[in-house]
C-alpha cells in the first residue's frame, strides 16, 4: 500500500532570505469565505463578533480576535475568516476553503522594495498601515497582501505558491544586485 504524505503548499520552497527580505511560511489553518447576502451584513457582523470576538472587516481593513482568530476583506461584501471554528451564520454564504489558499510573510527591511517591483499599488507603511489589507496582483497573480506588526502577508491560491515564490525570489535577488 502506498503511503502518502501531505506536504504544505511551500514545502521545499521557503523559509528563504535574500539581501533584505525573509520570505516564511504561514499557516493559516481552518479558513472560510464569509459573503453576507445582502441586507444582512450587521447581523452577520455581530454574530461572528459575539462567537469569536471580531466583526466583519471594513473594506480594506483585517481584524483579529484576542484568541487568534482572524477575518481579512477580501473584496466588496466578503470577507475570509481564519479560526478553528465558525459559527452558524445563517445570513451569509459560507464556503470552507480547505488547502485551497497559501500565505507567506515577506519581512525586513527590503520587503517594500521587493514587492514594488511586483505590485501595482503603494505598499509603504504610510499607505498601508497595520491591519490594512488590499487585493491586487502580485506578478501576474490575484493576491491579498495584509499589513502585520511582523511585515507583509501575501495569499494567493494555492496552485501559485511556487510562482509566488519565484516571483519573491527573482525581485529579491534584483534589489540585493543592486546593493
Amino acid at each position: 500500500m502506498v503511503k502518502l504524505t501531505a506536504l504544505g503548499p511551500f514545502d521545499g520552497l521557503l523559509p528563504r532570505e535574500i539581501g533584505g527580505v525573509t520570505l516564511t511560511a504561514l499557516d493559516l489553518g481552518p479558513a472560510f469565505s464569509v459573503a453576507p447576502y445582502r441586507g444582512r451584513a450587521q447581523e452577520v457582523s455581530e454574530a461572528l463578533e459575539a462567537a469569536l470576538g471580531l466583526p466583519l472587516p471594513a473594506p480594506n481593513r483585517a481584524t483579529e480576535a484576542a484568541g487568534g482568530a482572524r477575518a481579512v476583506w477580501t473584496g466588496p461584501g466578503q470577507a475570509l475568516v481564519l479560526a478553528q471554528w465558525l459559527p452558524d451564520l445563517p445570513g451569509a454564504a459560507v464556503s470552507e476553503q480547505g488547502d485551497g489558499l497559501a500565505a507567506l510573510r515577506a519581512g525586513g527591511p527590503a520587503a517594500e522594495t521587493v514587492l514594488a517591483r511586483l505590485v501595482p499599488v503603494d505598499l509603504r507603511p504610510r499607505a498601508l498601515e497595520e491591519g490594512h489589507t488590499v487585493r491586487t496582483l502580485v506578478g501576474h497573480m490575484t493576491a491579498s497582501v495584509t499589513r502585520t506588526a511582523q511585515g507583509l502577508e501575501i495569499m494567493v491560491f494555492r496552485s501559485m505558491a511556487a510562482t509566488l515564490v519565484d516571483e519573491l525570489v527573482e525581485a529579491a535577488e534584483g534589489v540585493a544586485a543592486r546593493g
